[in-house]
């Protein structure tokens, strides 16, 4: 925030929208090693499932014609690094110390309030995609597109980490309780157990069929799945893609939506 001088003294002025955005993902990419314990977190748990699904399943698995299972569930480790890693939790804590009241009094933007909160969590999840990355080539999987295929890997993963965080934010906006936050990630399970996660869509019958062909994570690991697998397929992409935004036009409404009415009952 800039500082206007007049004669009777000092007056708060607007430092524009872009230097508001900018000071809060500052904050928010500060207290980042604060919280190691996340970091971790989100690690561990997609590691601890591809291991333990690959080794009871690929046998099994690799029995589907051209399957390689080992990449197959790649794609499922990084959405479970990438989803529900949020600075949510600094927004509660600002809520619970007065801090977050404060800031909506101030002129800071209050758009700028969130966005600079996600372009923190965007730089974090796609950092978390890295070490998947890393697991992938170790066990031997490597991807048919390249090096540019595997950054388009790590902006998609990133992508879908930025826009499900607008449902934590949600969360913490309306309630401003921890114990709510940390349950946000329970919001991830349906929209994968009811997907390809442990095989392909043709493979699959009944009611998980039908749950899967409509869920919008089955074209997001079909396209995450063909950067390693198939190579450039614009259609697959882009129905990814499709899939990412359309949840964010859902997740990131409701999170401004949350915003406005957090703000407006000061």
């Amino acid at each position: 925030m800039a500082i206007a001088y007049r004669d009777q003294g000092p007056l708060a002025r607007r430092g524009g929208f872009l230097h508001d955005t900018a000071s809060v993902a500052e904050r928010a990419l500060r207290s980042i090693p604060r919280d190691l314990e996340v970091t971790v977190s989100a690690l561990f748990i997609p590691v601890f499932m591809y291991i333990m699904t690959v080794g009871a399943l690929n046998d099994v698995a690799e029995e589907i014609p051209g399957l390689n299972y080992r990449a197959f569930q790649i794609p499922v480790a990084v959405l479970f690094a990438v989803t529900g890693v949020s600075r949510a939790m600094v927004v509660v804590t600002d809520i619970q110390t007065g801090y977050f009241d404060r800031l909506v009094i101030s002129p800071v933007n209050r758009l700028a309030l969130l966005l600079g909160l996600m372009i923190a969590d965007f730089a974090l999840v796609t950092a978390l995609t890295v070490p998947v990355i890393i697991m992938a080539f170790i066990v031997g999987v490597s991807f048919a597109t390249g090096v540019p295929g595997i950054l388009a890997f790590m902006f998609l993963s990133g992508l879908w980490g930025l826009i499900f965080t607008g449902f934590p934010y949600t969360i913490a906006l309306k309630t401003g309780n921890p114990s709510a936050v940390n349950i946000s990630f329970l919001l991830f399970f349906p929209f994968l157990f009811m997907t390809t996660l442990f095989v392909p869509l043709e493979a699959m019958t009944g009611w998980l069929g039908t749950a899967a062909l409509y869920n919008p994570v089955t074209y997001l690991l079909a396209a995450l799945r063909s950067l390693i697998s198939n190579g450039w397929e614009p259609v697959t992409l882009g129905k990814g893609v499709g899939a990412v935004l359309g949840v964010g036009v859902v997740s990131i409404g409701l999170a401004l939506a949350a915003l406005k009415g957090r703000a407006t009952r000061k």
